[in-house]
């Protein structure tokens, strides 16, 4: 193949994502405030806790500081062995708004937070039903907007990926890519147009939920057995004919995903078998982004060998490639390094994804939080 085919194809598979992402920018917005006068939500915030003592109390006190809907927090300890419960319970002791659950022992068949978050909703009173991980900080007017948008977009499921907090130097490399997969590959137009279980979308750090909806959906009933419940759950939501939506968080909630370079990997590969590192995913997606992604960068670090035509091309490419990762950083808050360090980034996450599968395929199970899944295939996303 020549210089000018492959600079050709970098350009042709970097194009979809960077026209998809451009279109996305302007589609994505962050919920808008209550009407004014309009009746307070009442809203139940539900936060599943396994071993969660560094992070819990700010959690809490988070919610509770949250204005302009009729608020109740659960709690649910999900038989941890630090001091979460301790915690948790002080602050009940302080506020009546507070509740906690003690978890019961996993039954099989399914996985920690699934059977955690469905014991919450069994004993919450709310109208809408907030699910957040214990590491995400609420903004005082999150809730009152998180449950606005519901109310004026008509969906039954809403979701937004928190400003995420980043510290190591691989946690500022990956985990803005969650920004450029999401905005790259599903067309928000799409999504709001169609209720096709391909267009569901979420994450698991924020969801928003109309009660009765959750109910209908099966609740995390319905996605007991996965690890990635943010692409599951709404899925659930579409199968049952129900509508699912995205807004932007980055104002009314933050996230320190994960602490430090061994969390990072293990935190992305523990649920790649059912997203991007999913059997008949893994191979396009591959494709895709390493020809996209990486190939035009891998061009330009050899452009004296290139003819001029090649590196227009390969220039274009890399342009094409970048672009929609610098807005972001600037849109989102997110990691300057990560994005200028792109190519490298995608390269490691492929790694990380295909590391995931290797390990699947070879019987090794995923651990977390003292846990150990096997995730089944017949559920993974493009597996069925």
């Amino acid at each position: 193949m020549t210089w000018i085919a492959l600079a050709a194809m970098g350009v042709a598979l970097a194009l979809p994502p960077f026209a998809i992402a451009l279109r996305n920018l302007g589609l994505h917005r962050p919920p808008g405030r209550p009407r004014e006068g309009a009746a307070p939500p009442r809203v139940s915030v539900l936060i599943p806790a396994r071993d969660e003592e560094a992070a819990i109390d700010g959690a809490v006190r988070s919610a509770l500081a949250c204005e302009g809907v009729d608020l109740e927090v659960l709690v649910l300890d999900d038989r941890s062995e630090d001091r979460t419960a301790a915690i948790a319970g002080e602050i009940v002791r302080q506020d009546g708004r507070v509740r906690l659950l003690r978890g019961r022992p996993l039954p099989a068949g399914w996985c920690g937070k699934p059977w955690a978050c469905q014991a919450l909703a069994a004993e919450a009173r709310g109208d809408v039903l907030v699910f957040i991980d214990a590491d995400v900080r609420l903004s005082p007017d999150s809730l009152a907007r998180m449950a606005a948008f519901l109310a004026e977009t008509g969906s039954d499921y809403a979701s937004g990926v928190p400003r995420q907090e980043t510290g190591s130097f691989l946690e500022r490399l990956l985990i803005p890519l969650i920004h450029f997969v999401l905005l790259g590959f599903l067309p928000f137009g799409g999504m709001r147009r169609s209720r096709k279980v391909s267009f569901a979308a979420g994450c698991g750090q924020l969801v928003a939920v109309r009660r009765e909806a959750y109910r209908r959906a099966g609740g995390h009933g319905a996605v007991r057995r996965t690890l990635h419940d943010g692409l599951m759950l709404p899925r659930a939501f579409r199968r049952a004919g129900l509508r699912t939506d995205l807004f932007d968080a980055t104002a009314i909630a933050t996230c320190r995903m994960y602490r430090g370079a061994r969390a990072t990997w293990r935190g992305l590969a523990k649920n790649a078998v059912e997203g991007l590192g999913a059997p008949r995913v893994i191979g396009p997606m591959t494709i895709l982004l390493s020809g996209g992604q990486v190939l035009p960068f891998a061009l330009l670090a050899v452009a004296p060998l290139l003819p001029p035509a090649a590196l227009a091309l390969a220039s274009a490419g890399a342009a094409m490639a970048w672009i929609p990762r610098l807005l972001e950083a600037a849109r989102y808050r997110l990691s300057w390094l990560g994005a200028w360090l792109h190519p490298l980034g995608v390269a490691v996450l492929l790694a990380n994804q295909w590391w995931a599968l290797a390990r699947h395929l070879a019987g090794k199970p995923s651990s977390w939080r003292g846990r150990e899944y096997t995730p089944s295939l017949s559920r993974m996303g493009g597996a069925s």
